[in-house]
């Protein structure tokens, strides 16, 4: 398991340095936008990321117990 959680880290950190380093000022825009989004669209955003990932983590649980 740490192994698996370790390559997931690993991933995670390539594709969010990849934006920053190919386009660094569209990332700097991009970023200044949502700096001005309100909390409730923040939360929301949040939200969604987690239900996304829950939704993954139990799609791979089941295709793992095929």
């Amino acid at each position: 398991m740490s192994s698996s959680l370790l390559l997931a880290f690993g991933l995670f950190c390539v594709f969010e340095g990849l934006f920053p380093f190919l386009a660094p000022s569209r990332w700097r825009e991009t970023f200044l936008q949502l700096a001005r989004l309100s909390d409730g669209q923040i939360r929301f955003f949040g939200l969604t990321a987690i239900l996304f990932g829950i939704l993954l983590l139990a799609f791979r649980l089941v295709v793992s117990d095929s």
